[in-house]
């Protein structure tokens, strides 16, 4: 799987911009500020995962009315062309070989992509919402039905949440409280049966990655954390509803009273613990950085065992950010697919071979 150009118009710093990439290594070079994380931000949002913000119109230039993009993909010994029309007043255009797409979710079917971002070395210290939002672009890409399940959950979420917040002035929006409870049930038991075999798939994989990359002195584990009343967050959707509504239908006095949701998996949490202990309370700077890695790392290798090929990796000055001993161990684990990676100074990449060298100055390739 690769992309073998992009073309961008309007999008971010980037007035117009064409570019052909190196089916391995693509060192993306330049100073701060001038465009090498936009770059790699249009790559993702090609594959349906927008990392740096909610809303396209954030992503159209400055000066333009609206944005394009188009990227040609290689992917199951097939050629795509995907392409995305993003305006300020009204929704984006998706298509794939000219055919239209109904979300972002369907992207991922043709172009997947991991993204390591300095942020993400914080992941095990960080709150839930975190790590849900790791699992959840994760999922996102590998299952569109996924991406559906969790958008109507949060749209469900946020009418039920202003139900609760102005009940107290109208009492009368009570009356409408159990149909978003019960939309809310139907689909977060689809988003919990995905989130815990994903999981499932993470503890599979990653402990393995954790183990070699701390010499062998350090037993990574994941626990999926989700609502009470499920006992087995892996079983069929049908038995996980008829659990969350049963635990809803308990808390339902105490949702009226505090005017807040209380029950549902947008309060999920993944648990990692290292050496028995729990890595974001007890675990070292080093020891979370290693967790962290781990886990994209494992990301991209399970991307890899469910489409049969690896992911467009995206590094985006991450290196940086690491100690020699991590940047060695990552730079080793990325071999087999297609790889962007942003600095500063293209010179510290002088080891990996082959690849293509871009110049970014100014939103402009030079």
């Amino acid at each position: 799987m690769r992309i073998k150009s992009l073309h961008l118009e309007g999008f971010r710093n980037y007035q117009v911009l064409t570019a052909n990439f190196h089916g391995a290594v693509n060192v993306i070079c330049g100073d701060n500020a001038q465009g090498k994380t936009n770059l790699l931000e249009a790559v993702a949002y090609l594959s349906g995962a927008s990392h740096r913000t909610r809303f396209d119109r954030e992503l159209i230039s400055f000066d333009a009315d609206s944005g394009f993009l188009r990227g040609e993909v290689e992917c199951r010994g097939r050629d795509f062309t995907v392409e995305a029309r993003l305006f300020r007043g009204r929704g984006r255009q998706l298509t794939s070989n000219g055919v239209r797409l109904k979300s972002m979710g369907e992207l991922g079917s043709v172009l997947n992509t991991v993204l390591f971002c300095p942020e993400d070395l914080y992941l095990i210290r960080s709150g839930a919402a975190e790590r849900r939002r790791f699992i959840d672009t994760c999922i996102c890409q590998l299952r569109p039905r996924y991406a559906e399940a969790l958008a109507e959950y949060k749209r469900l979420h946020e009418h039920k949440t202003r139900i609760l917040r102005d009940s107290g002035e109208k009492p009368s929006l009570l009356d409408a409280l159990d149909e978003f409870s019960y939309g809310m049930v139907r689909w977060g038991a689809v988003v919990i049966h995905y989130r815990a075999h994903f999981v499932k798939k993470l503890q599979e994989t990653a402990p393995g990655i954790h183990l070699e990359f701390s010499g062998g002195r350090e037993e990574l584990h994941l626990q999926y954390e989700t609502v009470s009343s499920v006992l087995d967050p892996e079983a069929p959707v049908k038995e996980l509803a008829e659990q969350l509504w049963d635990h809803m239908q308990r808390h339902r006095s105490a949702e009226i009273a505090g005017r807040t949701c209380l029950s549902g998996p947008h309060k999920d949490d993944v648990a990692v613990d290292i050496n028995g202990k729990a890595a974001r309370i007890y675990g070292s700077q080093g020891q979370t950085r290693t967790a962290a890695l781990s886990l994209k790392l494992a990301e991209r290798e399970i991307f890899r065992e469910d489409a049969g090929e690896y992911p467009v990796l995206l590094l985006d000055d991450v290196l940086s950010e690491l100690d020699p001993k991590r940047q060695e161990f990552v730079l080793n684990r990325i071999a087999g697919g297609q790889v962007f990676i942003t600095c500063c100074e293209d010179d510290r990449l002088s080891s990996l071979a082959g690849g293509k060298v871009f110049h970014v100055r100014s939103g402009a390739l030079v």
